[in-house]
């Protein structure tokens, strides 16, 4: 799917608020960066933000590369596009975001908004972010990733966490997964 990069960006739209306090962000100015690889995300919410543009703008690819690396060949991405297809995004509403869980953990709670035979339905879910290098080493950029706890890992409670923390996954990401 496209749109023009003057457009509301599809992360700005809530179906349940008829009046902002500001004017909503283009597409150019909002997501479209962070699907271009342009720029990083600066905070969970806003790679949640992203990852919903991703969804209704049918970006499947950006929704693997926006999970945590050692669960992104364990995705499905066929799955993911079918299902972004599927599904009439009406928009998104940030309930809360948890900014600062430890040192590089954080949780978006959002309602997901789609339109279905029975009217505007919400997903409603509370997710988990971590601040993660891409690679375990020193000189590899750190970004924001999404932990999905729908996938299941070979990985035991005191093996390396797999967000390269180099803390055990029992006291890394181990709680949120």
């Amino acid at each position: 799917m496209t749109i023009a990069t003057d457009a509301i960006c599809p992360c700005q739209l809530n179906p349940n608020i008829t009046q902002t306090l500001g004017a909503p962000l283009p597409y150019s100015q909002c997501c479209e960066p962070l699907h271009k690889g342009e720029r990083a995300a600066e905070t969970a919410e806003i790679l949640m933000r992203s990852r919903y543009a991703a969804f209704a703008l049918v970006l499947p690819d950006y929704i693997v590369a926006t999970t945590l690396p050692a669960q992104q060949a364990l995705l499905d991405k066929a799955a993911i596009e079918d299902w972004a297809i599927a599904t009439d995004w009406a928009g998104l509403e940030i309930v809360q975001h948890l900014a600062k869980l430890g040192k590089r953990h954080a949780q978006v709670e959002f309602k997901a908004y789609f339109n279905s035979a029975a009217g505007l339905q919400a997903h409603h879910e509370l997710s988990t972010f971590v601040k993660a290098t891409e690679q375990v080493g020193k000189n590899t950029p750190i970004k924001w990733y999404f932990l999905d706890p729908t996938v299941a890992m070979n990985v035991t409670q005191k093996q390396p966490c797999l967000c390269g923390s180099g803390e055990k996954f029992k006291r890394c990401c181990g709680p949120y997964v």
